[in-house]
């Protein structure tokens, strides 16, 4: 026991001596250490609010969107989208013909410029039906959402997001009042709360009104059979459990309407929200792992300097451990002593380093718009690889210590 208390007591002074000395090796360390916690803590923090803005969607959701086009004998492919392939009969086939789901929301969008006396806006509006708001899980502020009867009677009303009220009304209350793009006016029956931006967009910035409406005012665009054309279909199947079953039923019978025979040619496009959730995890975890990655390298290069300045030890201290040797000390006691003052030297600067990068992940989130998550695992994996790298560069200057004759050792000036 006196002896591994005498090792703490020597690696202990061999630290304490040069104070200064010590804490430049750690600064490489403490840089790396807060270096991969900031940037690994940016990375979850995104990817759980990516994450968590889809699946408040709900895992039993599909959304059906048209596909891209090839045009011209070059076989030129258009941008994914653009092509006006989903139709109002096609959503109707859908819920007529699938069984396991619970809505089914066709909708078109454009963009107008929204008007109410002095004030105007630029907004997204989307004509849709009454199904809408619970496949898109939408809240309402106040008002009422699009209803059947007014699908039914193509009325001119609509229901206007949280930033569109605050723009267009910002003194007065929406409800009953008209909004005029070109010649055309609406009256607002609803407001939204505010739903935030997600990787499915956002209703903030969204004018809705009833899908007949819209396909009035916008000219009532149909394809080359003459059915009407629609931007998207979402899909809420009844059950999450259902989810593949129902996607590989709506993509054949699609298909089938559609007539085409090879898979990779279909002009749509089925995706769940479910296998939207799993690819993005797999992406953001892996753009998180490479700025890990990154901001290890100073931890590499902290790790050379520990090695540089161990040497620069064992050369200073070569009477010391020509001394301890003469008396009995073993090898493995010389090894173990320069080893844990390596590692100790680390562990310290690691610490340091979370403390510093729990503190800039803090600073990040409260003065900036990213979102920042410090987890147990991200301190102990950044904690455990710091004292790991003392290990690992400080084991060639421990055993260079050890192997030291008593006799060579002593001469040493």
């Amino acid at each position: 026991m006196k002896k591994y208390l005498y090792i703490i007591s020597s690696v202990w002074g061999g630290v304490s001596t040069h104070r200064l000395r010590s804490f430049l090796t750690m600064l490489g360390i403490v840089i790396g250490v807060g270096a991969v916690i900031v940037l690994m803590s940016i990375g979850k923090g995104t990817t759980q609010q990516i994450l968590s803005q889809i699946s408040n969607l709900g895992a039993n959701t599909i959304f059906v969107s048209p596909g891209a086009v090839v045009q011209g004998q070059g076989g030129v492919r258009t941008a994914v989208g653009s092509a006006t392939s989903l139709t109002l009969p096609d959503a109707a086939a859908i819920a007529d013909n699938i069984g396991g789901i619970q809505y089914v929301a066709p909708s078109i969008g454009s963009s107008v410029q929204a008007i109410v006396g002095s004030q105007n806006v630029r907004a997204v509006v989307v004509g849709v039906t009454p199904e809408y708001e619970q496949v898109l899980s939408i809240k309402m502020d106040y008002g009422n959402f699009i209803s059947q009867d007014d699908c039914d009677t193509r009325a001119r009303v609509a229901v206007i997001g949280a930033n569109v009220a605050t723009l267009l009304f910002p003194d007065s209350d929406p409800l009953g009042q008209t909004i005029r793009s070109g010649n055309n006016i609406v009256t607002v029956v609803g407001v939204m709360k505010t739903s935030g931006q997600s990787m499915t967009g956002s209703t903030d910035n969204e004018i809705i009104m009833p899908l007949t409406t819209l396909q009035i005012l916008s000219g009532q665009m149909k394809n080359k059979n003459g059915d009407l054309v629609v931007s998207s279909i979402g899909v809420a199947v009844t059950d999450s459990k259902l989810v593949k079953s129902v996607t590989a039923d709506i993509t054949a019978l699609l298909m089938e309407r559609h007539q085409i025979t090879d898979p990779t040619k279909v002009d749509f496009r089925v995706d769940s929200v479910e296998a939207l959730l799993t690819s993005i995890s797999t992406i953001t975890n892996q753009l998180t792992l490479l700025l890990g990655a990154i901001a290890a390298i100073s931890l590499l290069v902290g790790g050379i300097g520990v090695m540089n300045i161990m040497l620069v030890s064992v050369l200073e201290r070569t009477r010391e451990i020509g001394i301890r040797k003469a008396l009995g000390a073993k090898e493995t006691d010389i090894w173990m002593q320069f080893l844990l003052e390596a590692a100790f030297l680390t562990f310290t600067g690691g610490v340091i380093g979370v403390i510093l990068g729990w503190g800039g992940s803090s600073l990040i989130t409260r003065f900036t718009t990213l979102p920042t998550l410090m987890t147990p695992g991200v301190v102990i994996l950044a904690v455990s690889v710091s004292v790991g790298i003392g290990l690992f560069f400080g084991f060639y200057p421990a055993w260079n210590a050890s192997r030291l004759e008593p006799i060579k050792a002593l001469r040493t000036e």
